[in-house]
């Protein structure tokens, strides 16, 4: 019975802040509100934003918290900034959204972490569409 026990422990052992920060990043697109506008004109948009998300997908949510913002960082963008209607999934205590580089051109894709999954809500194909850039 002992044994059953500490397997259980391991099983439902609580990962600690400082654990998560070394795993790395998983994106989900549960709650993508984005609807690519013309998928055939957007060939390289989207080739592109999958080869970044294979690349995030290779460094570590420590990594990612120290890079620059328009590298493979992140920044804050204020929800009254968001131009879209948020999902019902995007809770009233949810005062940002988390910004990552979609491609080498700075345009952006937003979403909300939880643990060590990227819920990514909003793809900006056009600088503009999600939120307004100061270029």
């Amino acid at each position: 019975m002992g044994k059953l026990k500490s397997k259980q422990d391991k099983q439902n052992k609580i990962r600690r802040p400082e654990e998560i920060e070394l795993e790395y990043p998983s994106f989900s697109f549960k709650h993508l509100q984005t609807k690519p506008s013309n998928p055939k004109d957007k060939r390289d948009f989207y080739s592109e934003f999958v080869e970044r998300l294979k690349k995030l997908s290779g460094i570590t949510w420590d990594e990612i918290d120290s890079s620059p913002k328009h590298s493979f960082g992140t920044e804050k963008i204020p929800i009254k900034q968001i131009k879209p209607q948020l999902p019902a999934f995007i809770t009233p205590d949810v005062t940002c959204l988390t910004a990552f580089r979609a491609t080498g051109d700075n345009r952006p894709f937003l979403g909300i972490r939880k643990g060590n999954v990227f819920y990514v809500i909003f793809i900006e194909e056009r600088f503009g569409d999600v939120y307004g850039h100061d270029r």
